[in-house]
């Protein structure tokens, strides 16, 4: 079966006079005898590999010669970079990028590269993009910080956060002050390592990253903004060290020449509810309220959760009605859990009512009102 299937896909990579470049191809394992047995990982990269050769987008060789007679006999950099700014398709942009590095006394630069890059990653055409990038750091002539942090964000995006460590210590090492590493620099990273975590422990080896990477941003003399600030508190949460957060957000306006904004306070609260300070949590909601800041959904819905688990449940409804009040979704997690309380608190009638006025307001739909009501009047007859 792996034979026969390895062969169909090299006839469809390889294509025939009836089977156009970019026209895929219907192909099923069900055309053989089947087999219970999961195909190797090698062939299943192979068969992906062969696949995405096949439909591998074409030149348009109309438009790419139509954008070369556009161009002067003798065009400089900047007129190919305007020319290259004004197509939309990415190919058309490679290729008129690999001609003009033909064309005799002709030297790309800065911009030249930049858009092309540019146009490559916007694309997902990351394989194309990556050969420009390596011309880029072969030309010590080439290169700015814009460039670079370019470079930085697409590999963030093709999840090759090693390539795009390299390319900031590339930054690092360069003679040219002005292609050094700026607060931009910094966040496209914050914002790259924080995005990697799905549990405790993942985000946990991340936040020591970006930690060594904070301080040697402050160390290096750069100014730390509410972006770098706030992802350190974000991080900090999500790795489950919240008084390392509680630290960074005092230490804001104090050490640090930026104040919190409503961000800050949000990452805070729900960091602080996960671990059941509501004191804590409630203290930092007041204050943010104070300052002219509406806590978000996700710090409501934690509050009246973890109030609500805690037997605060007059508490929990009134952060309840001012999130109602201040137009913040609920989900059915947080009705729930509030009901669930208030029941356990042989308070099934107030429950009942406060459903019905839930839905009176139109704050749950009918299939959420019914699913509420069945579960209501189960803790009702137990």
């Amino acid at each position: 079966m792996h034979l026969l299937a390895t062969a169909q896909i090299d006839r469809i990579a390889k294509g025939n006079s009836s089977v156009g470049l970019c026209t895929y191809v219907p192909f099923s394992f069900h055309h053989y005898h089947y087999s219970s047995k999961t195909l190797p990982r090698s062939l299943r990269q192979r068969i992906n590999k062969r696949f995405k050769l096949a439909s591998k987008p074409v030149l348009d060789e109309a438009q790419f010669q139509q954008a070369v007679s556009q161009l002067p006999a003798r065009f400089t950099a900047e007129e190919l970079c305007n020319i290259i700014t004004l197509q939309e398709d990415p190919l058309v942009c490679l290729e008129l990028f690999k001609w003009a590095s033909q064309q005799s006394r002709f030297r790309h630069n800065v911009f030249t590269y930049h858009i092309t890059i540019k146009k490559l990653g916007a694309a997902k055409l990351y394989q194309e993009m990556e050969d420009i990038v390596k011309q880029v750091l072969g030309d010590p002539c080439v290169g700015s910080e814009a460039l670079y942090n370019t470079i930085i964000y697409f590999f963030t995006e093709d999840r090759k956060l090693t390539k795009a460590v390299n390319i900031f210590k590339h930054m690092k090492n360069c003679k040219n002050v002005e292609c050094r590493p700026s607060i931009r620099t910094y966040n496209l990273l914050f914002s790259a390592f924080l995005s990697r975590g799905s549990n405790t422990y993942i985000n946990h080896m991340y936040m020591e990253t970006v930690r060594c990477l904070f301080k040697q941003m402050v160390n290096d003399g750069v100014e730390p903004d509410i972006f770098s600030l706030n992802s350190m508190i974000k991080g900090y949460v999500l790795s489950l060290h919240i008084n390392d957060a509680l630290r960074i957000f005092h230490q804001m306006g104090v050490v640090y020449n930026c104040m919190p904004n409503s961000f800050s306070y949000d990452y805070l609260i729900h960091g602080l509810c996960a671990q059941g300070r509501t004191k804590n949590a409630r203290k930092l909601c007041e204050e943010m309220k104070k300052k002219g800041f509406v806590p978000s959904s996700k710090s409501y819905n934690s509050l009246v959760n973890s109030l609500a688990l805690g037997g605060e449940v007059d508490e929990a409804l009134n952060f309840l009605r001012e999130m109602i009040k201040n137009q913040r979704s609920t989900d059915m997690i947080t009705y729930q859990t509030v009901l669930d309380e208030i029941c356990r608190q042989q308070r099934v009638e107030n429950a009942l009512r406060l459903l019905k006025e839930l839905q009176e307001k139109k704050l749950v739909d009918n299939l959420v009102y019914r699913k509420l009501l069945h579960k209501l009047e189960n803790s009702r007859s137990h």
